[in-house]
């Protein structure tokens, strides 16, 4: 039985003999279905009508489909010393991408911000040895594809590596992720924030939305969570979910400025 895929926001469902009535990802408010309605697709499918996009950014291999599909974001491969980490997901996943992965060292982990993101990353795990998939538990009920790989984790921060820790950030999602790599920006630490924390267009500030296609901001009193939760944190490179969409350096300094211009934004 095939593995349907919402073509909007690239989320792929348990096996079943028929397509799904509706994608639950897409009818909540942080998200939306196509004007055109409902679509699916299939991996093999994708496979067919898209091929990879490999190239640095910033530093980091880059990992998108050509053309774009559903929400359009870029996985990234993080050569951590104890093993390649996967950092957010895309749906498709061919031969061009196994092969390029492979070739740098496979993976050792999978750690992706939100469901927005969460994609065909089953399958993923499965091409490279069953690789575990690290989804804060908060954010489990958004999960449409089940499988024993996926381990859920709990509290404020996970250690994965002991230069790769995950951290909830709340705001888009109540279980929202970013990762703290203390080998990034050449040792002076990166944060890989999905759009957790999204990197605005200047490249020089970050901003926060509960909503991003339907405009609804977050509270000041969450950007001053946010704030917190990075302050402990040493970084000098902020990697958004899109390309080049990085703060390159003296990314520490942004996201303070950020948090302050975004707080006196929504309380005037």
């Amino acid at each position: 039985m095939p593995n349907f895929i919402c073509v909007q926001c690239g989320t792929q469902f348990d096996d079943r003999t028929t397509a799904p009535t509706g994608c639950v990802i897409c009818q909540d408010i942080r998200q939306y279905v196509r004007w055109e309605g409902q679509a699916w697709a299939t991996l093999e499918d994708l496979e067919k009508t898209h091929s990879a996009r490999l190239e640095f950014d910033f530093g980091l291999l880059g990992i998108e489909s050509r053309p774009n599909f559903a929400i359009g974001q870029r996985a990234l491969l993080v050569p951590d010393r104890d093993g390649n980490i996967l950092w957010d997901c895309i749906a498709l996943l061919d031969d061009a991408i196994i092969d390029r992965i492979r070739a740098s060292g496979g993976l050792a982990a999978i750690a992706i911000s939100h469901c927005h993101y969460y994609t065909t990353m089953v399958a993923w795990s499965e091409a490279f040895g069953d690789v575990p998939i690290y989804l804060h538990e908060n954010n489990r009920k958004w999960v449409q594809r089940h499988d024993r790989r996926i381990e859920y984790w709990s509290g404020e921060a996970l250690m994965l590596t002991p230069s790769s820790t995950l951290h909830r950030v709340p705001g888009h999602y109540s279980g929202g992720t970013i990762m703290r790599w203390a080998g990034g920006a050449d040792g002076k630490g990166a944060l890989l924030s999905g759009d957790m924390l999204q990197v605005t267009q200047d490249r020089r500030f970050v901003s926060f939305m509960y909503s991003y296609p339907n405009m609804i901001p977050v509270s000041a009193a969450t950007a001053r969570q946010i704030g917190d939760i990075l302050e402990p944190l040493d970084f000098d490179r902020v990697y958004g979910a899109f390309w080049n969409r990085v703060i390159a350096s003296d990314a520490k300094d942004a996201t303070r400025k950020s948090v302050a211009r975004y707080i006196e934004a929504v309380i005037q």
